[in-house]
C-alpha cells in the first residue's frame, strides 16, 4: 500500500504523548513529508510541528490525514468523526493504524467514494500475496531479530538507515508494522498477513534491486515468543537477509505477556535466528547488537554495552544513546 504525501498528523484528543505515539514516530523519523499536526481540544500531546488548521494543510499541499492516536482498544472516537469528514472533503485521503477500520464506519466510506477519496486501513493489506520460493536475488538485505517484543527494531532500522543514506549508500527501510508503514509511506503490515503468505509478502516488499542496494527491514516478535514466533520466522525466511542485527531489553523479567517465559541467552537468539535465516541465505549472519537501555542509568547503560560486546564479540550500540555508527562500520565491511 502506498499513502500519498505529504501529511498531516492527526493527534485528536490524546490524552498524552503515548497516546499519540504512531503520530510521534512520523513526526520523528519523516518531518519533511509532514505540514503540521492538527489536534482537538484538551489534547495533551505535541509533536512539536507547526499547528495547522485542516484548510489550512489542504492548501499547503497535504495528501493525506494520519489517524496518529494509538488509543487503547484501537478504536475511532467518535469525537474524530466530523474532523476526519471534514478532511476528505478539502481533499485529503485517510489513512489509519487502528484495529477498527475506517471503511467500516458508512459515513466515512460513503463521503470518501463520493469524492474520489481513499480511506487506508493498513493493518489490513488490500490485495494478496503469493506463497514464498526462497529463490535467490540480488540486491541486500538487512533484518532487525528480537530476543521479544518491542525490544526497538523499528527504531534501529530507521537510525541504520538515516546513518546509511548520510554515508551515501543506496538504502531503504521497510515497513512491516503500522507504524513502520505509516513512517514510509508504504509496507506491509505482516501480523495481518495468513500465516503460508508471510514469507512472500516478504518478498514483494523486498525483491530483486541493485547489488550494491539495502533494505532495511523492520523486524517483528521473537523466535522465542511463544506467541509470535511464527511471524517471526516468516520474516526471516522471506527477507532472506545478509545480515541480522539483534534487538534486547536487558531490564525484563520475562518475555512480554508471558509471565514464566525467561529473556534469552543472547547468544542463543543469534544462533537460532542464524540458523533459520540459512535456510534461504547460506550467508546470513549477526553483525551487531541493538541494546535498550532506557531503563538504566548512563553509567549501567555503558556498562552493559561495554560488557556484550565484549562477550559477542560484536558491535553493540544503543541507537538513542550511542547512534549506530558501529554498526554501519560492519555493514561498510561485509563486501
Amino acid at each position: 500500500m502506498l499513502i500519498a504525501k505529504p501529511y498531516l498528523l492527526f493527534l485528536g484528543d490524546a490524552p498524552d504523548p503515548l497516546a499519540a505515539k504512531t503520530a510521534y514516530g512520523v513526526a520523528r523519523w519523516r518531518p519533511e513529508d509532514c505540514v503540521g499536526q492538527f489536534r482537538l481540544p484538551g489534547c495533551q500531546a505535541d509533536t512539536g510541528l507547526p499547528e495547522v488548521s485542516i484548510d489550512t494543510a489542504a492548501a499547503l499541499g497535504a495528501r493525506t490525514l494520519i489517524v496518529g492516536v494509538a488509543n487503547r482498544g484501537g478504536k475511532l472516537a467518535a469525537a474524530w468523526i466530523p474532523e476526519l469528514l471534514a478532511a476528505l472533503q478539502a481533499g485529503l485521503d485517510l489513512a489509519n493504524g487502528l484495529h477498527q477500520r475506517l471503511a467500516d464506519l458508512p459515513e466515512l466510506a460513503a463521503t470518501a467514494d463520493s469524492l474520489g477519496r481513499r480511506l487506508i486501513d493498513v493493518r489490513h493489506p488490500a490485495g494478496s500475496f503469493e506463497v514464498g520460493t526462497g529463490q535467490k536475488r540480488p540486491g541486500q538485505r538487512l533484518l532487525t531479530v528480537g530476543t521479544d517484543c518491542s525490544t526497538g527494531k523499528m527504531y534501529t532500522t530507521l537510525a541504520l538507515e538515516r546513518e546509511m543514506r548520510g554515508r551515501g549508500f543506496d538504502a531503504d527501510f521497510r515497513a512491516t508494522g503500522q507504524t513502520g508503514i505509516l513512517i514510509a509511506g508504504a509496507g506491509v503490515c505482516v501480523d495481518a498477513v495468513v500465516a503460508d503468505f508471510i514469507s512472500g509478502a516478504v518478498e514483494a516488499l523486498c525483491p530483486a534491486n541493485a547489488p550494491d542496494h539495502w533494505d532495511l527491514i523492520e523486524g517483528q516478535g521473537s523466535l522465542f515468543h511463544p506467541s509470535f514466533a511464527g511471524v517471526s520466522l516468516g520474516l526471516l525466511h522471506g527477507a532472506q537477509p545478509d545480515a541480522l542485527v539483534l534487538c534486547h531489553e536487558p531490564t525484563r523479567p520475562h518475555l512480554r505477556g508471558v509471565p514464566g517465559y525467561p529473556l534469552p541467552d543472547l547468544a542463543e537468539c543469534i544462533a537460532a535466528n542464524e540458523a533459520a535465516a540459512r535456510l534461504t541465505n547460506p550467508k546470513a549472519r549477526c553483525i551487531g547488537v541493538s541494546i535498550n537501555t532506557a531503563q538504566l542509568s548512563a553509567t549501567e547503560a555503558g556498562r552493559w554495552l561495554e560488557d556484550t560486546q565484549n562477550r559477542l564479540g560484536l558491535p553493540c550500540v544503543d541507537p538513542l544513546r550511542t547512534g549506530v555508527a558501529a554498526l554501519v562500520d560492519r555493514i561498510a565491511g561485509l563486501g
